[in-house]
């Protein structure tokens, strides 16, 4: 698992290492909270968990490096709020 986070493509997908490290911590506490894993692993620890998602694109900081998934993306394409 060490050897994935030393990964340049990784670190050059989220935008460097410290955004790796902050969108790694910001995931890791919301897994210890109780948010449900976006890819199946089984018997995976919430690090190797964390790691999957960003490598399948599942998570992402936004421009205030706030954790975000997809899936919540999803979501508000789907909602119209024009129409509430």
């Amino acid at each position: 698992m060490i050897d994935e986070l030393r990964d340049m493509n990784l670190k050059a997908k989220v935008g460097g290492a410290f955004k790796l490290t902050t969108l790694i911590q910001k995931r890791l506490v919301a897994l210890n909270k109780g948010a449900q894993p976006l890819v199946n692993l089984p018997g995976a620890s919430n690090l190797e968990i964390a790691v999957a998602e960003i490598k399948q694109d599942k998570i992402y900081l936004s421009m205030k490096d706030e954790l975000h998934t997809v899936e919540e993306d999803d979501l508000r394409d789907m909602v119209d709020f024009d129409t509430m």
